[in-house]
């Protein structure tokens, strides 16, 4: 079953009211078919003018390039929210890995128990559920992959669950944009800063987030210096 916060992950443009309208009506029944919307197809939904139809339709252009964890969260999987997501991505790092997975290899993700495990190999093991995801795969959604992490050998990714906060605008991304570059290398992206936190990247006109990384002694690096240090993930120096 389609669920809102399945289409909601996937872009922040879709509310619950036109999520009900575009599911009641017919034109959506799948998060695919999100993707394959037309202008004219919200030209008769309440409130929905031309301008925010079109609207619409960009958001959901743009969402098309996504992350890994973005998209598993996306799926509305039972029990798996936006941190398990993020966990389950860092360690397979690719979807063809987390398809393929045991519920044995699943119980070695962190904070992935029997419950979850059974609820994620229950889900990939619909014909459904892995239709829907040929049919996203073939409209376009895309995310960067990596080969996945062995958590028994040593990494040779020295930001693989490195935590990192991201404050200001940063002049050549978005921010967006430099959480899939995180990710991609295996790191997080956190909403607030803490003692935990490994790296405080901090753009123009940063705020309370900056000054909290100060105080706490966490390392505050630039747009400069976060592309380095994934450069230095990606070649593994």
């Amino acid at each position: 079953m389609l669920k809102k916060t399945a289409l909601h992950a996937h872009h922040q443009a879709l509310g619950a009211k036109l999520v009900d309208q575009l599911v009641d009506s017919g034109r959506v029944q799948t998060a695919a078919d999100l993707f394959r919307l037309a202008a004219t197809d919200l030209a008769n939904l309440e409130r929905m003018a031309e301008k925010s139809a079109a609207n619409l339709i960009a958001a959901l252009e743009r969402a098309r390039n996504t992350t890994l964890a973005r998209f598993i969260y996306a799926l509305g999987i039972r029990h798996v929210g936006e941190s398990t997501a993020r966990d389950l991505a860092q360690h397979f790092g690719s979807l063809a890995a987390l398809l393929a997975a045991s519920e044995a290899e699943l119980l070695a993700v962190n904070d992935v128990g029997p419950v979850v495990a059974a609820s994620i190999a229950h889900f990939f093991a619909e014909p459904h559920n892995r239709a829907v995801l040929e049919q996203l795969r073939a409209a376009g959604v895309q995310w960067p992959e990596r080969e996945r992490v062995d958590r028994q050998a040593p990494t040779t990714e020295p930001l693989n669950g490195k935590t990192f906060v991201l404050t200001g605008t940063l002049p050549g991304w978005t921010r967006d944009e430099a959480q899939q570059q995180i990710e991609a290398v295996g790191g997080k992206v956190t909403a607030s800063v803490s003692k935990r936190t490994n790296y405080v990247v901090a753009g123009e006109e940063s705020g309370s987030k900056l000054q909290k990384a100060k105080d706490l002694g966490v390392a505050i690096i630039d747009e400069a210096q976060l592309r380095a240090l994934l450069s230095a993930a990606a070649s593994g120096t």
